[in-house]
């Protein structure tokens, strides 16, 4: 039923919650699994602000370093299980950029946790997860998160 399955990932275990689902999923569908991590570029100054752009490419590329070490061990863990997975990281917003590797891998399946590293237990779904489920035209199968000391997910 499904052959391709976009999983966006935050690096908190909170979006990992739904890697179990997936593996299942993708497993009895012999699927591809599409990770992505999407890093926000957040270079907003304040009038009179100045900063030190090396540091600031120091530290972007670091970040870089962590998130495709992160992606580099799901593909990894994985592959270990048989299941076909790539990785991607993108740049910008991160509904967009969600939507936009749907798009552009044919996923016929998003899947993904309802909260994130934010983690705001006063909404009943996250935000990202709120956006792309306004704005896609796939199945999305939204796995709602506990916090981040537990791996399991919550019961409704």
């Amino acid at each position: 039923m499904y052959q391709t399955i976009l999983v966006p990932l935050d690096g908190s275990k909170r979006a990992e919650a739904i890697l179990s689902h997936v593996e299942s999923i993708a497993k009895s569908n012999h699927a591809k699994v599409f990770f992505l991590k999407v890093e926000e570029v957040p270079i907003m100054l304040e009038r009179d602000e100045v900063i030190d752009i090396a540091k600031y490419h120091e530290e972007f590329d670091e970040q870089n370093a962590r998130s495709q070490a992160y992606l580099d061990d799901l593909q990894a863990r994985f592959h270990e299980k048989d299941i076909h997975a790539v990785k991607q990281l993108a740049f910008g917003s991160v509904v967009k950029a969600i939507l936009n590797a749907a798009a552009e891998t044919g996923a016929d399946l998003i899947a993904m946790a309802t909260h994130g590293l934010s983690g705001l237990a006063r909404v009943s779904y996250g935000s990202v997860a709120a956006g792309v489920l306004q704005a896609a035209d796939i199945p999305i199968l939204l796995i709602r998160s506990c916090s981040d000391q537990k791996e399991e997910t919550c019961g409704s």
